[in-house]
């Protein structure tokens, strides 16, 4: 039997698995401290610099009069919090009609933008007729023309329009930058739909209408949602045009009303400033913390497809 045995283990066709060593401390500490520092470090510093300006706003707004001023202890602490800027910032200010006004104004411009960027995006991404593609083009490029050329035009037609001071003159003039880039970014989105399904639907008798309603936008929803808080972004942080059509305090956005209701010359409120800064950028950020994924698989689809 030994010698049975010797003879099968020496056959030239097996192959015995090596065993394997184990790893040593040293060579596990070496690869999380080489995972360390091209991952976890990079991270660290990026998420730093990224909530930084959040973390001085907050700190800020919570300091006292005295505390702001007082050079001698470190500007990253708090020693006596207090709440009274956000209390002068409400009682003494307009600063609840600024937050009211600029909600009214980037939800209803967003909304505007959304449905005529959904139809005209749709469209260009699946109707085939002469010119489309330098349609598309073109509303790029409209996009890219500065607000600084836009805004004379622009003031001329508020002012025959008598809208002034009213927010139905941001409404009516915010789409005209919302609109060509969110039917830019939902043309790739809708290209990337498989056009099978749509016509699939064709053949079973939906119309035209039904087909794009009841499969293509809700196959295309984070491209939807994504353009959506690309649109409400640059609605609710806009300046240059609530600056030039709003001059009554009570009619004012967030942006603006900061600016010029709480600086004068050379005297900052940074207390108020701060406080201010900070709510404005509140809802933004809380938008982007629920459709965070449905953003980032939208501007990805987006910018790959078409």
């Amino acid at each position: 039997m030994a010698v049975q045995s010797t003879a099968t283990s020496a056959q030239p066709g097996v192959i015995r698995p090596k065993a394997r060593k184990p790893r040593s401390g040293r060579v596990i500490g070496d690869k999380f401290v080489g995972r360390a520092i091209r991952i976890y470090i990079p991270l660290l510093a990026l998420l730093a610099v990224t909530l930084f300006p959040f973390y001085w706003m907050a700190v800020t707004s919570f300091k006292s009069a005295s505390e702001l001023f007082d050079f001698s202890v470190s500007p990253l602490w708090v020693r006596e919090p207090t709440l009274a800027w956000y209390q002068h910032l409400f009682t003494q200010t307009n600063f609840p009609h600024w937050a009211f006004n600029t909600a009214v104004v980037a939800i209803v411009s967003t909304l505007i933008s959304l449905f005529c960027s959904v139809l005209a995006g749709y469209s260009l991404a699946r109707l085939r007729y002469r010119g489309a593609d330098s349609i598309g083009w073109g509303i790029f490029v409209t996009y890219l023309v500065p607000p600084t050329l836009l805004f004379l035009p622009l003031t001329f037609v508020i002012r025959e329009l008598h809208l002034f001071n009213n927010l139905w003159a941001l409404i009516l003039t915010y789409p005209t930058f919302l609109i060509p880039f969110c039917t830019w970014m939902l043309m790739g989105f809708f290209k990337g739909i498989p056009r099978e399904l749509e016509e699939a639907a064709l053949v079973d008798g939906a119309t035209r209408i039904q087909a794009m309603l009841r499969i293509a936008i809700p196959l295309a929803v984070p491209g939807i949602l994504a353009a959506a808080l690309f649109a409400f972004t640059l609605s609710w942080n806009e300046f240059l045009y609530s600056l030039i059509f709003l001059n009554d305090s009570l009619v004012k956005t967030i942006p603006v009303g900061v600016t010029q209701e709480l600086i004068h010359g050379d005297e900052f409120f940074w207390g108020e400033l701060m406080a201010a800064a900070l709510l404005g950028s509140v809802p933004v950020a809380v938008l982007y913390s629920f459709f965070v994924d449905h953003f980032v698989a939208g501007m990805t689809a987006g910018a790959v497809k078409g």
